[in-house]
Order: structure tokens, then C-alpha cells, then sequence
């Protein structure tokens, strides 16, 4: 099997070290359009070569690991592709994203998003242990073409992933939750702090709970933005949510309720309980 993938940045790189170590895949190539992620991805021998686009079309498998707009318009370049071939996008976005699909080429499509990533980005950040024991979603599967779901599980059986199927719909207002809108957040909470006079001080203080909470911010921006935007209506209802705790919290402590106070924070943490 020779893969082909888009993209040689966290995702995308990472995804080419891990499964080079499986049996069944021959030979790894891969495209980007940022010159210096080419450069890098040669030096940390991602993948096997660099080749045109046209090659990648070549390829049993073609991933998709760019910015969720970019996977729009690069789907709608691949409408000439085999009937055999199988195309995995790893967008954290999916809604758009398969309504975007040609329908010549829907049974070769499917739609994937690995729950997996870090705040760091480009092929210097890819390490082959991203994917493992991670939960990958793979949605709609059904109007995806028999060949295409038996590669699909095969590659992310085959990385150790845990697999769970959803529609797009339904992935695309859980992510706004769980992913989507912690990330907003952070912007925010690294901004706020930003805008103080006496920045520098205040982060001298900042210990393991700023840093976790503000870790996000440091993602793409070009990243984030296209994701926000792809999911905009689910973000606001998530974001809407979130206000409307906060202000609980807040009037909690106005008010001086602090028993009040004591037991919403005794909610949040049966949190993790669902996790244990």
C-alpha cells in the first residue's frame, strides 16, 4: 500500500512516522506547500520522498492533514482519482466538510478526525506516538464505499487507535465542547493576561494552572480560525453555555454564596469521574 499525505505539519508528520512501521504500507510520500515544512520533513525523514500533487493522485491512500478549508478546495482537485483509491481527511471539523464532498468521489472519501494533537506545530513537532491509544471518530461512514471503511479501520486499527463512528452533525457539536470552545478560551485567557500594564509580573507568578489553561493558545491561528468558522453555530451555543456557568459563579461570589459556590465546584468535579 503507498500513502500519500498533505500536509507534513503536527498531524501529518506524525501520522507518516507511525505508520511506516506497519507491515502492509509500502512506501510513505508526501506534499506541502510551505517550502521550509519540505525542507524539514527530508532532514526528520517523515517520509520516503517529496512528490507533485499529481503523484500524491497515485497513491492507494491520499490524507488530507491541512487546515479544514484547505481540505475543501484540495477534494475538489481529486475528482479524477481511481475508484479504488481512498482519501482520509483528518479535519477537526466534519459537516462542512462532507457536504463539500463531489459526489463523484463520496464513496472514496471518508471522514476522520483522530481526538489527538498538541499546542505546537510544523514537522518538528511530529513524534510517532501521537496517534496511539487515541480515540479517532470516523463519520458517515456508511456513504463511504466498502473498500474505502475496511482501509480506514485497517490504518487506525493498525496505529492502535480506538474507533467510534458518528454522524457529522453530531461529532461537530461534541468537538465544540470538548475541544472547540477550551481552545477559545484559552485565547482568551492568554489575552486577558496580555493586556495588563504589569504583564511580565503577573506571568512570574504563573505556576502549573496558568500554564495548563493558557497551553492552548499557543496553536495556529490560521488553524483555528478556519475551525471556528466551519463550526461557528455549535461553538456559540458551547460558548453561550460556558457564559452562562461562569456568570453563575461569578453572581456566586458577588453575592457572597459561598455555599453556593461550594457546590458547583463539587459538580465539576464529577468530571472526572466520567474519565476514571
Amino acid at each position: 500500500m503507498k500513502i500519500g499525505i498533505i500536509g507534513l505539519g503536527l498531524m501529518g508528520g506524525s501520522f507518516a512516522l507511525s505508520i511506516k512501521a506497519l507491515s502492509f504500507v509500502d512506501s510513505v510520500v508526501g506534499s506541502d506547500h510551505n517550502t521550509d515544512h519540505q525542507r524539514q520533513a527530508m532532514e526528520l525523514n517523515l517520509v520516503d520522498a517529496l512528490v507533485a500533487f499529481e503523484t500524491i493522485k497515485t497513491c492507494d491512500v491520499i490524507i488530507l492533514a491541512v487546515p479544514v478549508d484547505g481540505v475543501i478546495k484540495i477534494l475538489q482537485e481529486l475528482q479524477d482519482v481511481p475508484s479504488t483509491t481512498t482519501i482520509i481527511d483528518l479535519g477537526s471539523t466534519k459537516e462542512i466538510i462532507v457536504k463539500a464532498v463531489p459526489p463523484k468521489i463520496r464513496a472514496n472519501f471518508v471522514a476522520a478526525h483522530p481526538m489527538t494533537g498538541t499546542e505546537h506545530n510544523g514537522p518538528s513537532a511530529a513524534f510517532d506516538s501521537l496517534y496511539q491509544e487515541k480515540v479517532v471518530v470516523l463519520c458517515d461512514l456508511q456513504d463511504s464505499g466498502t473498500h474505502q471503511q475496511e482501509t480506514a479501520v485497517r490504518l487506525f486499527s493498525g496505529l492502535h487507535m480506538k474507533l467510534a463512528y458518528m454522524h457529522a452533525h453530531e461529532h461537530d457539536r461534541h468537538a465544540a465542547f470538548i475541544s472547540h470552545m477550551p481552545h477559545l478560551i484559552s485565547y482568551s485567557i492568554a489575552n486577558s493576561v496580555m493586556s495588563q500594564e504589569d504583564k511580565y509580573s503577573i506571568l512570574a507568578l504563573a505556576a502549573g494552572g496558568f500554564r495548563s489553561m493558557s497551553r492552548l493558545a499557543k496553536s495556529s491561528p490560521n488553524m483555528w480560525e478556519d475551525i471556528f468558522r466551519q463550526n461557528k453555530d455549535n461553538l456559540l451555543e458551547a460558548v453561550d453555555t460556558f457564559e452562562k456557568e461562569l456568570q453563575e459563579l461569578k453572581k456566586a461570589i458577588k453575592s457572597d454564596e459561598w455555599e453556593k459556590l461550594h457546590t458547583r465546584m463539587n459538580e465539576a468535579n464529577k468530571l472526572q469521574d466520567i474519565f476514571s
